[in-house]
């Protein structure tokens, strides 16, 4: 009997598989190290609180910052709320002004909506082909009330990397606050909060080989400070910026993951770079009408988003029975509008559509299983092609895609 190949990962982007590194780290918080770290007046929450604050130095570490800078929180989500919505109550006395881009992660675009229906004002700025924001453009959409600007490090869909140090330098000379959603660049980009001249920075453990639950928001505390209102209340943690009892075994994992991503980023940035280029290569083979959306130059070194010409992506996928990847589409019944990313850069043409397969390597792809899933990208794609789905209507007519 033929055995069924091992299914290949390749959706890092969506999340990655925790590290046992980390796993092992985590583990005594789950049995000898149980105390609450807010309970100092006995051993075991000191314990704790020890690991708590190990844990902030090696984020800290990583971001170039103070430890006394990082505030624990559940995620990036999380993070880009208090950073968003916490500079927003801090500083309305100032203005009711903010700045982001039309390709934003959904917890940024989402905040700022929140704040629009709260009477704040939003400006959302396009891209270039590229994929990326124009700090020219950035400039000429700040104004005297503009308290914040929000721009992510590296797009969690095409995998471009916007010109961050740029803008600091348009945000520093306007006064201007700028926050950074660095959850898909921390792994490969070199994220210390002063390289990259950012405020308030956000970043997820689940996205950089840590536990899922957990990330940290930095906050300078030095040259500007920084004000936040919190978002959540309830016995003054973190510095009275986020409430709420502290995951240690997350912590503790978030911390030994950013240690492990200090030591090895950029051995691991030219690995993955490598596979992904090889990825590429071998699709362009089978598949010369393949289009790349983005950047390619300033792009994570582990992402590939693309589409092909006669091939719905979410059709794709359903013929991909080992690979596993995403669709840059959300393209169903419930939602045809395609991907908000996709058309929001110029020259996407009909990938709207279609839908685009976004591919995410990681730090334990191997080469043989990139040739593989080359292999069986191109497989499906052909088969896509000579016998596509056809369209499905519903109740009331309305032709949907498969």
């Amino acid at each position: 009997m033929t055995e069924t190949p091992a299914p290949i990962y390749l959706d890092h982007h969506a999340t990655t598989p925790c590290d046992p590194r980390v796993v092992e780290a985590m583990v005594p918080c789950f049995g000898e190290v149980f105390g609450n770290a807010a309970s100092g007046q006995h051993a075991f929450g000191r314990a704790a609180a020890v690991k708590v604050e190990t844990a902030r130095g090696e984020v800290a570490a990583l971001l170039g910052c103070l430890p006394s800078e990082i505030v624990f929180t559940s995620g990036a989500t999380e993070a880009d709320n208090l950073a968003i919505k916490g500079v927003a109550d801090a500083y309305a006395g100032r203005g009711h002004h903010l700045v982001t881009c039309a390709t934003e992660h959904r917890a940024v675009l989402d905040s700022c909506a929140r704040l629009e229906r709260r009477g704040f004002e939003v400006t959302y700025l396009g891209v270039d082909e590229d994929g990326r924001v124009d700090p020219a453009a950035l400039e000429a959409a700040i104004r005297d009330d503009t308290v914040l600007v929000s721009l992510m490090l590296a797009n969690n869909e095409i995998g471009v990397v916007h010109p961050i140090a740029e803008v600091s330098q348009v945000c520093r000379g306007r006064g201007v606050l700028l926050h950074c959603d660095a959850a898909q660049g921390l792994a490969y980009l070199d994220c210390r909060v002063d390289v990259l001249g950012v405020d308030l920075l956000s970043i997820s453990g689940h996205k950089i080989y840590g536990p899922k639950g957990v990330g940290a928001l930095y906050a300078r505390r030095r040259g500007p400070r920084v004000r936040l209102v919190p978002r959540m209340d309830g016995g003054g943690h973190e510095r009275g910026r986020r409430s709420g009892t502290l995951d240690v075994p997350g912590i503790v994992g978030l911390g030994r993951a950013c240690a492990l991503v200090a030591d090895g980023r950029i051995a691991e940035a030219e690995d993955v770079r490598r596979l992904r280029d090889l990825l590429l290569e071998r699709l362009k083979a089978r598949l010369p009408d393949l289009e790349v959306h983005g950047s390619l130059v300033h792009r994570l070194p582990n992402n590939l988003n693309l589409s092909i010409p006669g091939v719905e992506a979410t059709d794709l996928l359903e013929r991909l029975d080992t690979v596993a990847a995403s669709s840059g589409a959300a393209c169903s019944s419930a939602s045809a509008d395609g991907s908000y990313v996709l058309k929001a850069l110029p020259g996407s043409g009909d990938a709207v559509d279609r839908g685009s397969l976004r591919l995410g390597l990681g730090r334990f792809t191997t080469q043989s299983e990139v040739e593989r899933a080359a292999e069986e990208i191109a497989a499906a794609a052909v088969s896509c092609r000579l016998t596509p789905k056809p369209p499905i209507a519903d109740a009331c007519g309305v032709t949907t895609c498969p």
